[in-house]
Order: structure tokens, then C-alpha cells, then sequence
């Protein structure tokens, strides 16, 4: 009995080393194979670590789908899934059911999916399915815009930014039909020194001399800004020419200018990105009715133009000015250092300045804030 109790006992010990050696080399054999499936995939340890680099850029609550309604712009979508909104043709770049992210309309439906560890949005038509064809037609008006049309519109055709030269050479209202100073929508108006060969019907810009820019650092003359005051047709040409006022935003004036509206330009949609020039830094310039503080929507002048490389999509980052500051205990001089308070879209530019919409802001933002990239460190 004893015998056969210790054969018993040594069959079992051995199938337990046989098994568990076994079970040893299974497992190292199934890490090698994990380990080159994941190597053949790409995903490695260095890839992973993208992966969440890239997830990082996503809003810690942002959904897993969401329904355009109209009202929508692509800015605020955007702020639903990324923590930078400017950074969104990245999450619909290369991805082909978003070919246009310009055309999104309202009742589609946004989708986040990810492809190898990234974010990727997809637009989902909402559409009822008919047994005939049908074509789907949406107007380009109909679509999503970029931001508010309504914040920058004012901006768009409005001769904005002129030289001294141009202001000093530009056409000039000199009197009224009936010896009036002031006019409206409708009054006739005498004009001289109009450039060219105008004929009737030619629109004209009615502007008058506003704010002179000048860098608050360098004290360099930026220009000086048309405000846009009317439009006007004109009637008869000559010296002085007959032109009626079609539209006023102002009590226009004798002296006033005026030029030629060679077209009108649409609405741009452009994609937001930084700068071309990492480097780049300018201020916020004070604004026409000194007002002391700016937040979202508000439409700035900025001390940045084309000669900086500045192009329209540019998106800037705004940061709080250096304030100087006396410590209450030992009296000696510090520094408020500079803060990111904001961003900043530029839509319109001239040869030194910009015109900028506020799209994002944490605070009050003042003029002479200053504007850098936003990837600067």
C-alpha cells in the first residue's frame, strides 16, 4: 500500500512540473506573439505614448456624438471636443467623410471615433432614405459657418486702414443739392477730385479720417482708420461730380471721403492655425470708444500686419500685460508676470495693422495686452 501511495504521489508531482513548465512556456510564447502583433501594428510603447499626447488635446467631457442646430458656428463645436478649438482642422484632417468641414449643416450629426489612438470626427447626415433617388441640395449659405458672421460682416467690404497719402488724396463731398453740411439716406450730394473716370451708377465708400495707429512701444505710424459712414451711387460725373447717398451708418459731412468700391468681397472661411512666424508679438491697440474692457466677440486692432507675416486664419494667443508693482512689505519694485487670458482670430489684414476677433477669454482683456502665437512657450 505504501508503495503504491508513493507512485501515486511522484505521477502526480510530475504531471505538476510537466504542466506548469508548460503553462511557463505558453505564456512566453503568447508575450513574444502579443509583443509582435503590437510592434506589426504599431503600437509600442512610443506609440502609445502619442496616443495619449493626442487624447490630451480632447476635452475631459466631451461627447460622443453631437447634433448641429442652426445657430451653431464651427468654433463652438469645436470647443465641445477640444480643449483648443483653433485645433480643429487637425481632428478632421485626412478624414474623408469630412472632406469640406466648411459644409457641415445643421441636423448633422458629429461623431468622435478614434483611428490608430486618434481623434477623428465624422459627420453623419441626418436624411430620410426614399426608394427613388434623390439628390441632397444645401445651399453654401445654409452651412456652418467658421465663426458669427454677424461679429466681423461690418469689417469685411469697409475701407478700414489707409496711409496719410491715400486719405489726403481720396475724393471729398463739398457742398449739398440745397447748400446743406449734414446729409442722410437719399440726399444729393456735389463731390471733387474722385479718381478715374467714374461713370453713373459706380458705388462709392463714404469714409472719414478715425483713429491714427500708433505703436505704443516703437510709436511707429501704423495708419489711419477709415470709418466706414455710407455708401453712395453715383448720378452725373464731372467737377464736381452728382452722387446720392444709398445707405448711411453716420450723419455724413462736407470733407468727407470717399473711393471707388471695386467689389465686394463674400464672407472668407479660412481654417484657423498659428502663425508662420512662431516669434510673432504685438499689443491690442485701444479701441474707438476707449473702451477698457474687451471680452468674447469683441472686435480689436492689433499692432501686427502683413510685413509680419500675418495672414488671415491666424489665430494668436492673448496674454495679460507685465504689470509693475510695489511689494506692501519690503517696498522693493516686482512683476505681475504675463498671464493667457484669451485667443484671438485675425480675419482682416492691412500692411501694419490687423483686425482680430476675440473668440475665447478667460477675463477681462485690455488694450495693450500682448499677442503671441499660440504655441509659444
Amino acid at each position: 500500500m505504501k508503495s503504491q501511495r508513493q507512485k501515486s504521489q511522484r505521477r502526480t508531482l510530475i504531471h505538476y512540473v510537466l504542466t506548469h513548465s508548460y503553462l511557463n512556456r505558453l505564456k512566453r510564447t503568447i508575450s513574444v506573439s502579443c509583443l509582435a502583433l503590437l510592434l506589426t501594428l504599431g503600437v509600442g510603447s512610443s506609440s502609445l505614448a502619442a496616443d495619449e499626447l493626442t487624447r490630451s488635446a480632447l476635452n475631459d467631457t466631451f461627447p460622443d456624438r453631437y447634433t448641429v442646430v442652426k445657430g451653431d458656428t464651427l468654433w463652438d463645436i469645436s470647443g465641445k471636443f477640444l480643449r483648443d478649438p483653433w485645433r480643429w482642422p487637425e481632428v478632421w484632417q485626412g478624414n474623408p467623410q469630412v472632406e469640406n468641414p466648411d459644409l457641415i449643416y445643421p441636423g448633422d450629426v458629429l461623431v468622435m471615433t478614434f483611428v490608430n489612438g486618434r481623434p477623428v470626427l465624422k459627420a453623419l447626415r441626418r436624411e430620410t432614405v426614399k426608394l427613388s433617388p434623390i439628390a441632397r441640395a444645401s445651399s453654401y449659405g445654409d452651412a456652418i459657418p467658421l465663426i458669427d458672421p454677424a461679429a466681423i460682416s461690418a469689417y469685411i467690404n469697409a475701407p478700414l486702414v489707409t496711409n496719410e497719402d491715400e486719405m489726403n488724396t481720396a475724393g471729398y463731398i463739398v457742398d449739398g443739392i440745397d447748400n446743406r453740411l449734414v446729409f442722410g439716406k437719399y440726399d444729393q450730394f456735389y463731390a471733387r477730385k474722385i479718381e478715374g473716370a467714374p461713370l453713373p451708377g459706380d458705388t462709392f465708400r463714404l469714409f472719414r479720417p478715425g483713429r491714427h495707429f500708433v505703436d505704443p512701444t516703437s510709436r511707429e505710424s501704423l495708419g489711419y482708420e477709415a470709418v466706414h459712414v455710407g455708401d453712395a451711387n453715383m448720378l452725373k460725373p464731372g467737377d464736381p461730380a452728382r452722387l446720392t447717398i444709398t445707405r448711411s451708418y453716420d450723419d455724413v459731412n462736407v470733407r468727407d471721403r470717399l473711393r471707388p468700391i471695386q467689389q465686394s468681397e463674400a464672407l472668407p472661411f479660412f481654417a484657423p492655425k498659428a502663425p508662420d512666424n512662431e516669434n510673432v508679438r504685438g499689443v491690442i491697440l485701444d479701441t474707438p470708444n476707449k473702451a477698457t474692457e474687451l471680452g468674447a466677440l469683441s472686435v480689436v486692432a492689433i499692432t501686427l500686419g502683413e510685413r509680419e507675416g500675418i495672414r488671415s486664419g491666424d489665430v494668436l494667443r492673448v496674454r495679460s500685460q507685465q504689470v509693475k508693482k510695489d511689494d506692501p512689505v519690503t517696498g522693493d519694485a516686482y512683476f505681475i508676470p504675463e498671464e493667457n487670458v484669451g485667443l484671438a482670430l485675425v480675419f482682416r489684414t492691412f500692411e501694419k495693422v490687423s483686425y482680430a476677433l476675440i473668440t475665447d477669454s478667460s477675463r477681462q482683456i485690455l488694450p495693450g495686452d500682448v499677442l503671441v502665437s499660440p504655441e509659444a512657450k
